[in-house]
């Protein structure tokens, strides 16, 4: 059918084909911002509009639940009563009532099982308040108060030998307190509870990134404790400069999130920007930074991804004195770098640790292979199906021996080959480790060996996927990656239809569409458009290290030089 319809097109006048060719990407690219626009506006989404405000008043809700306000006044037997009914009949939350030596005070610590560290609890809590007890020159403060919030202070500065002590005034912010780690302590007399302690929740140790494999480098990525990673940071980057902004993110399960960047170094601009689009993330709960990345981005309508994620610390560190800010959140190993631009989803930190020849040709060859990966197998249906005259005659003579016999067009065998190999690598993926590669290989020998006995592809086009496969392996990115995956159909598509016109057409669109987009302000394909020469020493070739003094001009940074 594809074949039928493209036919027709070559037959056309040049002057036709060229105002095709020239109006297409102009009525595509009006079309996608008006789509844009109105989506932004509100237009297709009335309904859309009212369920995101029910979702905006049931979290205002939450936060001014029935015991939102409800203050914990220091009458232990009422208090007590009120975390009681707090918590329901959650099996995993425990409350260990008891009284302080020395004095008639009844006390409670309320924790999560799984979520504390029990030797904290029995040495650093009950030890002084239940062994070791109340002075007899101090007993007075408890028998009768002076002042309601003297107990406090002294139960805080002297009985416990703890790191981390904060306070809770209502029974809201105590038991949020409690279900993410830390222990609540509640005494006879004493407003507000005492949350003593952090979680200490099971945690992986350190690994090497599964999705980032180096040969040089260091062997260390993060880990789902936010703790870990910001120190991982401060491993990497020891500078006083470095500051950390902690958020809290989640309309009902909140998690702590982390705004990283070098003050004497990142734009103010830049900073404010991240930090006015994190306080503004609404939803339930922030599972992963993924979540966040696409609640950030500029253009949520694009196939390009504009924040940058990773598991290395050092690619972290490397961002940040670039200028950059970067995203942590608790709970899991991939941070988040903006802005992010084009050029970065095929960097690797290998360029830098390698002398800078075999950097620059391993950052060439990335470049090749992302636009074979993009181009391929559109390329093989223009000039099999269209332009068979622009292949040389000896080669265009053994692919025609090839397809002998084959039913279909080169559009179905391309999609049929195309198709079998996404499958195939998806279930790789999914499969077990031990079970996953040997699958992958074993399965696309046995179906493209099949294909071609049962003449239902030609060979060379296996070579063609094979190679387009191949390519897209070597992207640094995974996310990239998917990226040229997903526009490598819309290509052959438009191969399919319009031959090499439409391949052209179809680069065409794609260039005017990143060069309109941006992250975080900065134009997606600099150093490229608008031109920076300054900036294309680590753009398609990385100059020598002594050569890169000065920082990306397109990141505005304080301090533009690398080193005075």
């Amino acid at each position: 059918m594809w074949s039928k319809i493209g036919s027709y097109v070559p037959e056309w006048p040049i002057w036709a084909q060229a105002f095709l060719l020239f109006l297409m990407p102009i009525l595509f690219m009006k079309g996608y911002q008006w789509f844009r626009s109105s989506l932004k506006k509100g237009t297709f989404s009335s309904e859309d509009q009212q369920s995101q405000d029910e979702s905006t008043h049931s979290s205002s809700n939450e936060e001014t639940g029935s015991y939102a306000n409800v203050r914990i006044t220091g009458d232990y037997a009422k208090d007590l009563i009120s975390v009681k009914e707090t918590f329901g009949q959650n099996a995993d939350v425990f409350i260990r009532e008891f009284t302080i030596r020395g004095t008639n005070t009844p006390a409670a610590v309320i924790y999560v099982d799984g979520l504390v560290d029990h030797d904290l609890i029995d040495t650093h809590m009950f030890t002084p308040l239940m062994i070791e007890g109340i002075p007899d020159t101090e007993r007075k403060m408890f028998e009768q108060p002076k002042d309601a919030n003297e107990i406090k202070a002294y139960v805080r500065s002297q009985l416990l030998p703890v790191s981390q002590v904060q306070e809770a005034e209502t029974l809201q912010q105590a038991a949020r307190a409690v279900l993410t780690g830390k222990n609540a302590l509640l005494i006879e007399g004493m407003p507000g509870a005492l949350l003593v302690g952090s979680a200490k929740g099971k945690s992986r140790s350190l690994e090497e990134p599964v999705s980032e494999a180096l040969l040089r480098g260091p062997r260390i990525g993060f880990t789902e404790r936010l703790s870990d990673n910001t120190g991982l940071l401060r491993q990497f980057g020891g500078n006083n400069a470095l500051f950390m902004t902690k958020y809290q993110v989640g309309a009902r399960v909140k998690r702590d999130l982390v705004i990283a960047y070098i003050e004497d170094i990142a734009n103010a601009d830049l900073v404010a920007e991240v930090e006015k689009r994190v306080q503004k993330l609404d939803m339930d709960i922030m599972l992963e930074s993924g979540y966040v990345e696409q609640l950030i981005e500029d253009d949520e309508l694009s196939p390009f991804q504009q924040v940058q994620n990773t598991e290395r610390p050092d690619r972290v560190v490397s961002g940040l004195l670039e200028g950059r800010v970067a995203i942590l959140l608790d709970g899991t190993p991939f941070a988040l770098i903006v802005p992010s631009t084009f050029s970065m989803l095929l960097q690797s930190p290998e360029d830098y640790y390698e002398r800078w020849i075999p950097g620059t040709f391993l950052r060439m060859l990335r470049f090749l292979a992302a636009t074979i990966a993009l181009l391929g197998p559109a390329l093989y249906i223009s000039f099999i199906s269209f332009h068979p005259g622009l292949i040389p005659t000896k080669l265009a003579l053994t692919i025609i021996q090839t397809r002998q016999g084959v039913p279909f067009p080169s559009i179905i065998e391309a999609l049929i080959m195309e198709t079998s190999i996404e499958i195939l690598r998806e279930a790789g993926i999914r499969l077990p480790k031990p079970i996953g590669p040997a699958m992958g290989i074993v399965g696309g020998l046995i179906i493209g060996d099949a294909a071609v006995q049962a003449g239902i592809v030609s060979p060379f086009l296996v070579i063609v996927v094979a190679v387009t496969a191949i390519s897209s392996f070597s992207i640094p990115t995974y996310s990239a990656g998917i990226t040229l995956r997903i526009l490598r159909f819309v290509g052959m598509f438009c191969a399919a239809i319009y031959g090499l016109f439409g391949v052209v057409m179809f680069f065409l669109l794609l260039c005017s569409h990143l060069v309109r987009l941006k992250s975080f302000g900065v134009p997606y394909v600099t150093p490229a458009v608008p031109y920076s020469l300054s900036d294309w020493k680590d753009f398609f070739i990385r100059a020598p290290l002594r050569m890169m003094k000065k920082r990306p001009s397109m990141m505005h940074p304080k301090d533009p030089d690398r080193k005075k």
